[in-house]
């Protein structure tokens, strides 16, 4: 058995970690730490878990690096920062579910993560990205860094341009829309109900920290592919769930039969990428419902010939495929194990 442990356990990410491992037929929750939650059960801290193992959260010390085998941080991204350092070189594996690692240029990096101090030296042994996309480079990383959800959707919807048909992107402008879970617990007044429900709320119209994660990614596995990418976040009254729709202009001549099958054959053999005809189900797909409590990506691509741009849709449920469920994922390509372990859940609906 592979020894989990979780920081951050009281936190909506965390409660998914804590949810995915105990069912994981090869890991082992060992360790479960945290601050302001000191000495409380999983199931006192998320009322749907009912886990009895003894486990209750404790303080983070280096004695942490005696009891596990991998270090999932469900934390904010100054303390994953402040966690990476001292459980570098202690702990076989450990996996960032933060921001504090996600952009490797410096400068960008002091951009969107000015309150971030972070080592350079660990910045560039973090390895980065969706599992589908560097799964090779996970077999043998210590440190792991996730995408954030919506980076994660963005990006497995453009890579099959870059990356497979080798387009040139001049512009690429997304927009985004989650529910309220993607803020994490939070008190804002914002969030607060009597304002949150029924909202479409234009929290981010310009300005996202998760496209400049997307530009600089996409910009080191090709460069120049991308010349200029931006985002519109919304936030609306789902709980869970994201959608991104980018709006892709381009120079290179390309029709739908030619996408089609370029992100079927790009997407073919990455089990949790659902490739999808819009209009194939009873409701219009990519929808966040039809993929929720999953670890699945449901992805359509249509060529507006009359707009003279590519639209791709991309929804996850952001708490699963978006955190805790590719952070399993990427846990195991990184231990040998086959990519499914543990995440072959199906979509729960209606939810």
């Amino acid at each position: 058995m592979i020894r989990a442990g979780v920081v951050g356990a009281s936190g909506l990410a965390g409660g998914e970690l804590i949810r995915l491992i105990t069912q994981h037929p090869d890991l082992e929750l060992t360790f479960l730490g945290g601050s302001s939650s000191i000495g409380r059960r999983p199931s006192e801290l998320h009322p749907g878990l009912r886990i009895h193992q003894g486990l209750t959260v404790e303080p983070v010390t280096e004695a942490v690096a005696d009891k596990v085998d991998v270090l999932f941080l469900a934390t904010p991204a100054p303390v994953s920062a402040e966690l990476a350092s001292l459980f570098a070189d202690r702990i076989p594996a450990v996996v960032d579910l933060s921001g504090a690692f996600r952009i490797r240029t410096p400068h960008l990096h002091d951009r969107w993560y000015p309150k971030v101090a972070r080592r350079t030296d660990l910045a560039d042994r973090f390895v980065y990205g969706v599992p589908e996309l560097v799964g090779d480079q996970l077999k043998d990383a210590a440190l792991i860094s996730l995408p954030g959800c919506y980076a994660t959707a963005i990006t497995l919807g453009l890579a099959p341009l870059t990356l497979g048909l080798g387009l040139d992107l001049k512009t690429v402008v997304v927009d985004g829309k989650s529910g309220s879970s993607g803020g994490g617990l939070q008190l804002r007044t914002s969030d607060l109900h009597p304002f949150r429900a029924g909202a479409i709320a234009p929290y981010s119209p310009t300005g996202h920290r998760h496209a400049a994660e997307v530009a600089d990614f996409l910009e080191r596995s090709k460069p120049g592919a991308v010349g200029n990418l931006s985002m519109s976040a919304y936030g609306v009254s789902n709980v869970r769930g994201l959608l991104t729709s980018s709006y892709v202009f381009t120079d290179d001549k390309v029709d739908q039969r030619e996408l089609s099958r370029a992100y079927l054959r790009f997407y073919k053999g990455r089990p949790f990428v659902r490739v999808r005809r819009h209009d194939e189900t009873l409701i219009p797909v990519p929808d966040p419902q039809v993929v929720l409590g999953s670890n699945f990506a449901d992805v359509t691509v249509l060529h507006d010939e009359e707009g003279g741009r590519i639209v791709v849709l991309a929804a996850l449920d952001n708490l699963v495929k978006g955190a805790a469920g590719q952070a399993v994922q990427a846990v195991n390509l990184r231990f040998g194990l086959p990519e499914e372990t543990g995440l072959t859940q199906q979509p729960v609906m209606p939810a």
